[in-house]
């Protein structure tokens, strides 16, 4: 079988984690200055479950280089799966160890925010691959 290589797509991919943690970022400063600390505190907290889950999947799918097809494939599913549980595990024990100090606002809509990064960044991110690919 042929050994692939993805150095464009593992690129976007830990890219994609960084432009999620920078809008964390973002989001936790503006509940700082708009609310108080708890509101920044659950931005925090709900946009690094995001970014924590998706550099889980980068790692599992893009840890390593040349690989076939179909172990690509299986390191896809592999990652999803740890991805969900990340988030399953990450929000129980935020929920069970800081739900006096937690706003839910600010930390599911954070938590959301980082999963809209990927509408922003990854067409533009394919767009790029596409243009070095001709």
């Amino acid at each position: 079988m042929a050994v692939i290589e993805l150095p464009g797509l593992r690129r976007a991919a830990f890219g994609l984690v960084l432009a999620q943690l920078l809008l964390t970022a973002l989001i936790a400063l503006g509940c700082w200055a708009l609310w108080n600390r708890n509101a920044a505190l659950s931005a925090a907290v709900g946009g690094g479950i995001g970014v924590a889950a998706n550099l889980v999947l980068a790692l599992v799918v893009f840890g390593r280089g040349g690989r076939t097809l179909a172990e690509i494939v299986n390191a896809f599913f592999v990652g999803e799966a740890a991805k969900f549980g990340v988030t399953v595990v990450l929000f129980v024990v935020v929920l069970a160890t800081l739900k006096k100090s937690l706003v839910p606002g600010a930390l599911f809509g954070a938590f959301v925010a980082t999963f809209l990064v990927h509408w922003l960044v990854l067409p533009r991110a394919m767009r790029r691959l596409d243009g070095r690919q001709g």
